[in-house]
This record gives structure tokens, C-alpha cells and sequence, in this order.
């Protein structure tokens, strides 16, 4: 009896074991670069396996293009910007998608020129120019708003659309002016190719005018109502790679270089810095802890993208874009 007793246990423990882990397929909106090393420190330092999931995570198209991943269910959850995300909120009421972790307090988003081409980092350096835009990226996405907050006179600006592969060497090639991107991406990517740092403007958005959030960790909405806890478990996991990544830029970067080898460490380790300091551990996240939002911020961002995106007069709640409930305690989100 007790050898059965024993196998049945055995038996139990076994099948709990197998259906233990929640299978969470994730997209990034990028390529495996710097920035995206707290997603794999959760990964391999076994946070997420601590909760019970078993996380996959896969590169991405452009900050915009991972919420149709999302809320089509052929991921689960993913990586995108607010900005969008509201935009197809307020097209697509029942959009099967909703924000539950905050990453980019303040977006990197940013006109890149160079000085030699005549562009500063005063705004209305761009009248006259030709700026190079990716159609899905989100910098080029906020240029209406950002144009009217910062006073630029766009009736001289020429808008050449680019592919992500060649705007930066169509920039250091001279053959733009400027082009929009993500600041820490675009920077170092000129660099790379061979544009002196001393001959770089940046003109960050937020830091002339435009208040907006940046990118979140997005959920599909059925799967967060099947697997709440699995949820919450991905974002308190998430936040400890997060920690550990602004405590440890360089520290954090080999996580992404084991799968991306082409990258530079150093290169990567300057790409995490910036985007730490621009982006993720803003002066209003060290005062409230990192991966929430302000609603009234967030509210108010909505007036701005009814500029640069054509949001409708009556925008989806920030309540039903943002939903807090899924992160860990205030304590456990504070940055040291």
C-alpha cells in the first residue's frame, strides 16, 4: 500500500511538473540589441522560469508593427509603442490588446542630423531639409505633433521615405539631411558607420516639448483573462531584468550578444547606457518606481496624437490602455 501511496505521489508531482510552466510566445519590437537585455537576463538568470513560465522571445519589425502580432494571439504578449498602440485602440475598439508595463518613460524618439549638413539641436534647424523616414517608425509617426510643440515651419521640409536597412547610410552618405529614429539606435548606428560623434545633432522630441510615453509590454487581452497570474508573473519577472540591466549596463549586455554575435560589446553597452539614461530610468521613475504610468500624463498625451496620428476627438480611457493591475508592489520597483 505504501509502495502505491508512493507512486501515486511520484505520479502527481510528475504530471504537476509537466503542466507547470505557461508557455508565453513574446515579440520585441526590434532586433536583439543592447536595450533589449533585460528581456534575456529574465530569461537566462531563470526569472521567468521562477514563475512558472516557459518565455520565448522572438525579434521585431519596428515598435509599431508588433501590436498586430499581439492582437491577432499569435503572440501572447509583446513590445511596442503606447502611441500606436492607442491610435489602433481608438480605430479598432475591441483591438485585443492592452498595455501592463512601462519601459520608456520617456520615449527615445528623435530627429538625427548632422551639423556639417547644417542641422543643431534647435528644431527649427530643419527648415530647408531632407529627412529620411521609415513609414513605420514611431519617431516619424509623432513629426505632425512634434512640428506644431516645437514651432517648426515644414512647408521647405522634404520627407524622403527610407527603409530601416539604409537610413543611416543614406545620412552618413549625405544623401539626407536628417532621419528619424529611436536616439539610441540611430546614434550609434551612424557612428558605426563612420559619422564623427562630434558631427551628430540630436533633437529629442520630449526635450522640446512633445510629452509623450514611449514603449510598454503589451498583452493579448484573452490571454491575460485565461492566465492572469501568468501575467503578472511575466511582468514581475521583466522588472527584475530591468533592475538588474540599470544597476548593470555592462554587465547586462553579454545576455544579447550570446545570440546576436555580429554585435560589439562596447558598442551595445553605450546603446543600454543611453537608452538607461534618455529613456528608462527617468527622474520620474526613480521618484515612483520603474514600469508605471502617470494617467494624467498619459491622458494628456492623447491631445498630441490627435495631432501627429488623427486620434478621434473621443480616445479609448487611459484605463483601458494602461492596465497597472498586473505589476508588482511600488517597492519592488524602485531603482537604487
Amino acid at each position: 500500500m505504501r509502495h502505491l501511496i508512493g507512486m501515486a505521489v511520484g505520479l502527481a508531482i510528475s504530471a504537476t511538473s509537466a503542466f507547470a510552466d505557461t508557455e508565453i510566445k513574446f515579440t520585441l519590437d526590434w532586433k536583439f540589441e543592447g536595450p533589449a537585455a533585460p528581456f534575456f537576463i529574465a530569461l537566462d538568470k531563470g526569472y521567468f522560469k521562477d514563475e512558472g513560465l516557459d518565455v520565448t522571445i522572438d525579434s521585431g519589425a519596428g515598435s509599431r508593427e508588433s501590436i498586430p502580432r499581439v492582437a491577432t494571439g499569435t503572440y501572447q504578449m509583446g513590445f511596442g509603442d503606447i502611441n500606436a498602440l492607442i491610435k489602433l485602440m481608438d480605430e479598432e475598439p475591441d483591438l485585443k490588446v492592452k498595455a501592463v508595463m512601462m519601459a520608456y518613460e520617456r520615449p527615445p524618439l528623435a530627429v538625427i542630423g548632422r551639423k556639417s549638413l547644417g542641422i543643431t539641436e534647435d528644431p527649427k534647424s530643419l527648415a530647408g531639409k531632407k529627412l529620411g523616414a521609415p513609414p513605420p517608425d514611431a519617431a516619424f509617426g509623432q513629426w505632425p505633433a512634434f512640428a506644431e510643440v516645437a514651432g517648426i515651419d515644414t512647408s521647405s521640409i522634404t520627407i524622403e521615405n527610407v527603409g530601416f536597412p539604409v537610413r543611416e547610410p543614406m545620412l552618413a552618405q549625405g544623401q539626407v539631411d536628417g532621419i528619424f529614429g529611436f536616439s539610441f539606435s540611430s546614434v550609434l548606428n551612424l557612428k558605426a558607420q563612420g559619422v564623427p560623434e562630434d558631427d551628430l545633432s540630436v533633437i529629442l522630441m520630449t526635450e522640446n516639448g512633445l510629452d509623450l510615453y514611449g514603449n510598454v509590454v503589451m498583452v493579448n487581452t484573452d490571454f491575460a483573462a485565461a492566465n492572469p497570474d501568468a501575467v503578472k508573473g511575466f511582468v514581475k519577472a521583466l522588472v527584475k531584468g530591468y533592475l538588474d540591466a540599470i544597476a548593470d549596463p555592462a554587465a547586462a549586455i553579454p545576455y544579447v550578444i550570446k545570440r546576436n554575435e555580429v554585435l560589439s560589446e562596447p558598442v551595445e553597452v553605450e546603446r543600454l547606457q543611453m537608452a538607461v539614461n534618455d529613456s528608462i530610468a527617468t527622474p520620474a521613475v526613480k521618484a515612483n518606481g520603474f514600469g508605471g504610468v502617470d494617467m494624467a500624463k498619459l491622458t494628456k498625451s492623447m491631445d498630441y496624437l490627435k495631432i501627429s496620428m488623427g486620434v478621434s476627438d473621443t480616445p479609448p480611457a487611459a484605463e483601458k490602455v494602461f492596465d497597472p493591475s498586473y505589476l508588482p508592489p511600488a517597492e519592488e520597483r524602485m531603482v537604487k
